[in-house]
């Protein structure tokens, strides 16, 4: 039986990063499945176009998986500990959010990564000549941007003192 805060929080949060991990899954297996057509969403604006991409964002560092990998293995822990170490109550509940929105993607571009060698990506604005990415680069991507905001406006730097107070090699 799940009793603690600590447990709760790992739950809720293993359910959002699996079922977003899977929407990403799913929605790059249906844009694979294009091949090379390209669909139309919105004509001269929005397309699905399906490329493989070997390196990160904007296709630098292609060919780097191994570095990849153990970037995400660095982040994977770092959220875990964030998310083991945060306070409980409302006030911190959108800093969990975050963390596991942010971690679903980069779980989603791993896997690819992983058992592909690249990650798919599919969704293209052709209006600003925008580079293809996918579902899991939107998850990084939009909660980045909130943690930002929730920092300037929310958040003080009191508000973080749990991180520094918890960390492992400091004598309490």
């Amino acid at each position: 039986m799940i009793e603690t805060l600590k447990e709760k929080r790992f739950l809720r949060c293993g359910i959002l990063i699996a079922a977003l991990t899977l929407i990403d899954q799913i929605t790059k297996a249906a844009a694979a499945s294009l091949g090379d057509r390209t669909i139309r969403l919105i004509p001269g604006v929005l397309e699905f176009l399906y490329l493989e991409n070997a390196g990160a964002a904007f296709g630098l560092l292609k060919n780097r998986q191994a570095l990849f990998i153990a970037l995400a293995v660095l982040f994977f822990a770092a959220a875990g500990y964030f998310i083991a170490v945060l306070p409980g109550g409302r006030h911190y509940a959108a800093l969990e959010a975050v963390a596991a929105v942010m971690t679903a993607g980069a779980c989603g571009n791993l896997l690819d990564r992983v058992f592909l060698g690249s990650v798919r990506d599919f969704i293209y604005i052709r209006l600003i000549d925008f580079p293809v990415f996918n579902f899991a680069d939107i998850l990084v991507t939009v909660s980045a941007a909130v943690l930002f905001v929730l920092i300037m406006t929310v958040y003080k730097d009191d508000d973080f003192s749990f991180l520094k107070d918890n960390l492992p090699w400091r004598k309490k």
